[in-house]
């Protein structure tokens, strides 16, 4: 879960935001294996063979190699074939070890399963409703990986679309309770081991509401007088809302598989979408090709789709960002101006706010106010040491019913519901930050103001309370990133930046499946049509509109082109307010507008990205299977991740090692056909930041020019941040410089 942070945050955050793995544990060997016995793996082949083949006939017959007199087609659970090579089998631990050594496969994981980690948001980011678009957006394909979809919401109304793109080659899995539209052009489901829970529906709808909020921050149509019964009313509307959406439902209400992952991005780039948006990613990181978000990331970066991801929903520790492959968008979590503050009315005429989305009404109406440790479940043999937290039935209802209880942690906001209270205060220590709904009326405050509340409560024989409905604010300190966002560095690659990038993520409204309540918890009976969450993966469509806005005007730009005109037009973000600089917000927040006119790009394509994995210790053989040709590692192939042509840069050192480490970069001038740039240099004391040569003249579009940045010098703290900006007078392209004290764990 959230790391430290459980008591601290709503279970549902954690359900809709954070990413579970579990791996399933291997069964002992033994003479033969019952299928009961195998567990659900994904074998990773690399690049899909180029002449036409069997993928099942080639997969079954590897299967029986190693199964020998237990072989049964039915492990045989699915088969990639139409992007990449791999399949998804049921194997005990020794089958595992002999498929591992085949020299055709790249890789055997475990196949894990997964958890899920928007009005004013695009305004906050000076990207207005009225801002110049292309007739190119029309025929831009979004491909959301997530819970479905709903179809009939006003945000996917194709009012005034024509057919498909002529490009499009997906398809749409229509049933009894679904279908498509000219805005929602395709939508698939899956679910390798065909298990489903009663509460998941058998189609691409979405019954988690999840899918329905992250489409409609991509490509959302506009909507105007949209809110969470008044609460944050305005036009909710999508990056791209003329864009067209293809839905690969990979969620279900106990998770998303990886077997089922790796087959969506199978199918999403066969079809032709243009970006890929993923709110899912792992608990921790994993090995680029031991990952199923990294493995169809790095095919669709062949296919020239950028693939933009959550960051996940771990912070505030470091290195717990989980989507860190170089070859994708890997989007942190930002706040906008606009906050909820929820007061609580004592009867004593003392008011406190606090933070939460409150959309019940009590009518001022004071009910009796008890504190949770005066109200322990005897029968259920609970104390007040445990009530006082409002653990699971740790209250009495007989005491609670009726009455607004005081708890003193967030993490027991559920127990008051079932207990039948009217309303609840939580206060305790945690970040406050980010609001929630919960199903019933209740505000979180402070430790310094619970004191007082309860302070009161002991002062009286008849304390009261009553709750209102939540008021907006404005919070001027907008953007910083949020405590749960997962911070960086990169655990496996501590030399490549991430997160990328800080998108909106917090409290954000947007279209929503009346399948599910508002809280997310069972016995809430509030269904609406667009909901207020938050979430890194709310910040990932956000990047992935703003990605599509970008291709609309440049159809022909790599990933790597995309990513970097995002990443260099960021505005930059203070680092006294978040404390672990890059780490929190990598080059700083998205601004959609500046960046379909960078000036200059860092570009890269796959043989960059295989250079950089040749650097990183993979072998000649395993590169072929995953690239598909005949390239190998030698010295002139053999890159570093230093000379990989990110468009950031990072450094790791020890505290008291002297640095001395050269970067190579090219970028591409994509802006004035004939322009000068000059380099500015900002740096922290300790370090001395060289740039050779220090001017780029460009004398036509499309060429490439080189340059060497070297870092020299001690960090005087744990994390020291510079910066590099080529300014012709018209563009200023922006790269974060990080150097910083390497973490002694490890992942």
């Amino acid at each position: 879960m959230m790391a430290s942070k459980i008591s601290q945050y709503p279970f549902f955050l954690l359900l809709l935001s954070s990413l579970i793995i579990t791996c399933p544990p291997l069964s002992s060997s033994t003479a033969s294996h019952s299928q009961d016995d195998r567990k659900s793996y994904i074998v990773y082949m690399g690049d899909r063979p180029k002449s036409e083949f069997s993928a099942s006939s080639l997969h079954l017959n590897m299967l029986q190699e190693v199964t020998g007199s237990n072989f049964s087609s039915e492990s045989l659970l699915h088969s990639f074939s139409r992007t990449f090579n791999g399949f998804v089998v049921k194997l005990s631990e020794d089958e595992v070890e002999k498929l591992a050594a085949m020299s055709s496969v790249v890789s055997v994981f475990p196949n894990r399963k997964k958890k899920l980690h928007t009005t004013r948001s695009w305004d906050f980011m000076g990207f207005s409703q009225e801002v110049q678009r292309t007739n190119v957006e029309s025929n831009i394909i979004v491909g959301m990986l997530d819970t479905g979809i709903w179809p009939e919401s006003e945000s996917f109304n194709d009012a005034g679309f024509g057919p498909p793109p002529s490009k499009w080659k997906g398809s749409c899995q229509v049933s009894s309770n679904f279908s498509c539209n000219n805005k929602i052009i395709g939508a698939k489901y899956y679910r390798s081991d065909g298990m489903f829970n009663q509460s998941d529906v058998k189609s691409p709808r979405d019954s988690e509401g999840h899918g329905t909020h992250t489409a409609s921050i991509a490509a959302g149509g506009s909507v105007s007088m949209a809110s969470l019964y008044g609460l944050a009313m305005g036009t909710a509307r999508g990056g791209v809302p003329s864009a067209r959406i293809a839905v690969y439902k990979v969620c279900w209400s106990d998770g998303c598989w990886d077997a089922d992952i790796l087959a969506a991005f199978d199918d999403a780039i066969a079809d032709g979408v243009d970006i890929i948006s993923i709110s899912v990613g792992a608990s921790k990181p994993h090995a680029y090709f031991n990952d199923s978000i990294a493995i169809g990331a790095f095919h669709a970066m062949k296919y020239g789709i950028l693939t933009s991801n959550s960051g996940g929903n771990k912070g505030p520790g470091l290195a717990t960002i989980s989507n860190i492959s170089p070859w994708s968008l890997s989007v942190a979590a930002s706040t906008i101006d606009r906050k909820f503050l929820t007061k609580v009315l004592l009867g004593n005429n003392k008011a406190y706010e606090g933070i939460s989305i409150n959309t019940f009404d009590l009518q001022n109406v004071m009910y009796p106010l008890i504190y949770g440790g005066d109200a322990p479940n005897i029968t259920g043999n609970f104390s007040s040491s445990s009530s006082r937290f409002c653990f699971q039935n740790s209250l009495d209802p007989a005491l609670v019913k009726g009455k607004i209880v005081l708890c003193d942690d967030l993490g027991g906001w559920r127990e008051p519901f079932f207990a039948g209270a009217v309303g609840a205060v939580m206060q305790d220590g945690g970040a406050k930050d980010v609001a929630f709904s919960f199903p019933l009326p209740l505000s979180y405050l402070g430790t310094g103001e619970g004191s007082n509340i309860l302070s009161y409560m002991n002062s009286t024989s008849n304390a009261t309370a009553t709750i209102y409905k939540s008021n907006e604010a404005n919070d001027t300190s907008a953007p910083y990133v949020v405590s749960f966002s997962s911070r960086g560095p990169n655990a496996f690659t501590p030399d490549a930046l991430k997160p990328d990038i800080a998108a909106p993520g917090v409290d954000i409204l947007a279209a929503w499946s009346p399948l599910f309540p508002v809280s997310q918890l069972e016995g809430d009976n509030r269904m609406v049509p667009y909901n207020i969450i938050s979430g890194t993966s709310m910040a990932c469509p956000h990047a992935s509109g703003a990605a599509a806005y970008i291709k609309s005007y440049h159809p022909t730009w790599s990933p790597a082109a995309i990513k970097s005109a995002l990443m260099t037009t960021a505005s930059p973000m203070n680092a006294e307010i978040n404390n672990d600089a890059e780490f929190a917000y990598g080059a700083g927040h998205i601004n959609p507008m500046r960046a379909i006119n960078p000036g200059l790009v860092y570009d890269a394509g796959p043989i960059d990205y295989m250079k950089f994995l040749c650097g990183q210790g993979y072998n000649s053989s395993v590169l072929r299977m995953i690239t598909g040709d005949n390239s190998s590692c030698s010295d002139a192939i053999n890159g570093t991740v230093w000379d990989l042509n990110l468009p950031s840069f990072a450094l790791s050192t020890s505290s008291s090692e002297v640095v001395s480490r050269v970067f190579n970069r090219v970028v591409t001038n994509v802006g004035s056909p004939t322009s000068i740039y000059k380099s500015n240099v900002t740096a922290p004391p300790g370090l001395k930041i060289q740039v050779n040569p220090t001017i780029l003249s460009f004398s036509s579009l499309g060429q490439n020019l080189s340059f060497a940045l070297t870092i020299k010098g001690t960090v005087a703290s744990s994390i020291a941040s510079a910066s590099l900006a080529w300014d012709d007078g018209v563009y200023r392209v922006r790269s974060p410089i990080t150097v910083y004290v390497a973490l002694k764990r490890k992942p």
